[in-house]
């Protein structure tokens, strides 16, 4: 479990959070929400410990991150994985390079490993079919042709499932997403919501959706916290969000909703 307990971080003289308090159970989707600016993607890093709050205490499964060493630190990162706003891909790396680089920079150097390792989440997103679908020799094929690529020669959605592959390296037990469909169209966006509704069904995983589109949360989420004046102003499941009497609530709603219904 992931509980957050009172965090506050401000930026100079401006404020952002300003006494954050939740709890993230285990094995469930949770979604933030909340207006551009609001702290959302300021709270995803405190919690992974890209940065530090500045009163408040941020605990992983009992441990609080702000206590420990570098070395501790980084081992409770190794067991989160983290997908960029805009899959921040390197651009002069192949794809087999983007997602086996964590590994190698933590000591690997098998190339047997790597490529077992690459094989199985590039799998795991349905960037590759496994052999039983298509064979041996078109599963090797497509393999090969899509490692090779660099980021230029995908597609946005290609990237984006490139940038959840790299944060399915060494399985972690958490999965944070950092506005996970932006830029991207109606229909890629909707297939990157049934990738994370997927993963979290199959391995299990804890995830953490930052998003400001509201037909992702009502994908994927179990729970949805939204921030509001530094503070979570709501908590609770997709059913009680969407019927919250609260009038903040509902002209949050409206704002993000209702532009797409007219459509």
């Amino acid at each position: 479990m992931i509980s957050i307990e009172n965090v506050h971080k401000a930026f100079g003289p401006k404020p952002v959070l300003r006494g954050v308090s939740l709890s993230i159970p285990n094995g469930q989707t949770m979604c933030v929400v909340g207006k551009s600016g609001c702290g959302k993607s300021v709270l995803l890093k405190i919690i992974v410990g890209l940065l530090r709050p500045d009163s408040g205490t941020v605990r992983i499964d009992g441990v609080s991150i702000g206590d420990l060493p570098r070395s501790q630190l980084y081992a409770i990162r190794r067991r989160i994985g983290y997908v960029f706003q805009g899959a921040a891909l390197f651009d002069s790396l192949t794809v087999w390079e983007n997602i086996a680089v964590s590994l190698y920079e933590h000591g690997q150097r098998s190339f047997d490993i790597l490529d077992s390792e690459v094989r199985r989440v590039l799998e795991a997103v349905g960037l590759v079919p496994s052999p039983a679908e298509v064979g041996t020799a078109a599963y090797e094929r497509e393999y090969t042709l899509l490692c090779a690529k660099k980021p230029s020669d995908l597609s946005g959605g290609m990237r984006k499932r490139v940038g959840v592959a790299r944060a399915l390296v060494g399985s972690p037990e958490y999965i944070f997403y950092d506005e996970p469909t932006t830029g991207l169209d109606p229909v890629t966006s909707e297939q990157i919501d049934h990738l994370i509704s997927d993963l979290q069904r199959r391995l299990h995983v804890t995830s953490v959706v930052i998003t400001h589109d509201m037909f992702s949360v009502f994908t994927v989420a179990d729970r949805v916290a939204m921030i509001h004046d530094g503070v979570v102003w709501f908590e609770g499941n997709v059913e009680e969000f969407r019927a919250s009497p609260d009038p903040i609530v509902q002209e949050f709603l409206e704002r993000f909703v209702a532009p797409y219904q007219q459509a």
